[in-house]
């Protein structure tokens, strides 16, 4: 099927409301959306440092602080 949008025409709260029905209808049936190859990979290989004590872990606090100073 192919969809043509007149996003020229749509304001921006009018994009933002297509963008939100489009993801609550994706959201609804997660086991049909593809994981990338490389998703697995870096899976493993988080589990793996978990295994090994070698990951650092912040909490909600410390990561919105890490993000903030990221993009100073």
């Amino acid at each position: 099927m192919h969809l043509t949008i007149p996003l020229e025409q749509m304001t921006v709260e009018d994009k933002l409301q297509a963008i939100e029905e489009i993801w609550t209808d994706l959201a609804g049936t997660p086991e049909d959306i593809p994981s990338p190859s490389w998703h697995a990979d870096v899976l493993r290989t988080r589990e793996q440092r978990i295994s090994e004590g070698t990951s650092d872990f912040l909490d909600i606090a410390e990561a919105k602080n890490a993000v903030r100073e990221q993009l100073k």
